[in-house]
């Protein structure tokens, strides 16, 4: 079964208010119990797989956000393939909290191992964001060496089995307690896990197997993307020793500010200013959107910090249907410098003022404030 419709937090077990500790804890229980190797259980191996998956969405904290916000569409979006969890990746997990490869028995001759993952930055505007772009992302990853095809040895050379492993890449110490048996494993260090020994080096890699190389990605950035959001592309990452798996590349997307426009959530806010005139009389004002100019119409008796709202004019809800709104403050200006005539114009027009030229249409600024943030 999918955990496509699955709870992450109801499969370990925990609340959504669950700290990374208590996280940890479930997954360790959960794990030691389902793993197929202890567990009898028909469905085991898909439980497990449920739950490593859950706990590789919820131990990390730009994940476990973006499922807390968006779900499941969320993570696709960034690039986490929820359905596709490999067991090269869970042999890396298990080997991190116990110690030794337990996946299954472990690996095989000990050589191939999965690539490291990579780290980039992208930067764009928020106008990209809000409508998604591709860009070209540059980074230098180590790819399969040509010359040796990743063995690491000189082509027509020899390759042999570690006399100190005997070619499992591992070394294991067995002590005895009157508690039973304890078995430690490690990694071999006359060959550093591969379990072979290269009579002759390969001349272009130096038997690495792997060299370094400067590559380029086109990325999709979706349309609502958040700033600090990471994009996964798979298998896109260092390459895997002797064969082993490629890792993954995690792209930060960066969005720069915009000096029209602050973003909260999915909401934008920016201000339009008025003369005192136009605030007075109304007035048809040109406002910069996230699709380009647009005329507002603003009423006779526009006060200041009046809050107009744009409906669907604000950023994409990520991977779903609709936008936030545009919220725009009001900023009347007060003129500071005046000529006589100015003066003696505003006192007459101040005497001919009654009660009803300043009466209150609607709340107060401080409630306006409140309306625009909530």
């Amino acid at each position: 079964m999918s955990t496509t419709d699955r709870d992450y937090y109801e499969l370990l077990g925990v609340g959504r208010g669950a700290s990374e500790a208590e996280i940890k804890r479930a997954f360790r229980r959960l794990a030691r119990e389902l793993h197929p190797d202890v567990s009898d259980a028909p469905d085991a191996q898909e439980r497990f797989r449920e739950v490593v998956e859950a706990y590789e969405v919820l131990s990390k904290s730009e994940t476990r956000e973006l499922y807390d916000r968006y779900g499941h569409a969320g993570l696709r979006s960034g690039g986490f393939q929820a359905e596709h969890v490999d067991f090269g990746n869970l042999a890396d997990l298990f080997s991190a909290f116990f110690g030794d490869d337990v996946l299954f028995g472990g690996r095989a001759g000990g050589g191939r191992a999965r690539g490291a993952d990579l780290a980039a930055i992208v930067e764009i505007d928020l106008f990209e964001a809000a409508h998604g772009v591709t860009r070209e992302v540059p980074f230098e990853a180590a790819v399969t060496c040509t010359h040796c095809s990743g063995d690491g040895a000189e082509p027509g050379s020899e390759i042999s089995a570690c006399p100190t492993c005997a070619g499992s890449g591992r070394l294991q110490q067995v002590t005895r307690s009157v508690f039973g048996e304890f078995v430690r494993t490690q990694t071999c260090p006359t060959c550093s896990g591969s379990g072979r020994r290269l009579e002759q080096p390969c001349a272009e890699c130096g038997g690495a197997g792997r060299v370094v190389e400067e590559r380029t990605l086109d990325v999709e950035i979706p349309p609502g993307i958040h700033h600090g959001q990471r994009i996964r592309l798979s298998g896109e990452g260092h390459a895997g020793l002797v064969g082993g798996r490629a890792g993954d590349v995690y792209v930060e997307v960066r969005i720069r500010p915009d000096e029209r426009f602050v973003r909260e959530g999915d909401d934008i806010y920016g201000t339009v200013e008025l003369t005192f005139t136009q605030a007075a009389l109304g007035a048809t004002v040109t406002i910069p959107t996230l699709d380009g100019e647009e005329e507002l119409e603003l009423p006779p008796g526009t006060q200041p910090g009046e809050i107009v709202v744009l409906r669907g004019h604000g950023m994409p809800v990520l991977q779903s249907h609709g936008r936030g709104d545009q919220r725009i403050l009001v900023n009347v200006l007060v003129p500071g410098r005046l000529n006589d005539e100015q003066r003696r114009l505003l006192r007459e027009f101040d005497e001919h003022a009654d009660e009803h030229t300043y009466e209150k249409t609607d709340s107060g600024l401080f409630d306006k404030l409140r309306s625009a943030f909530r």
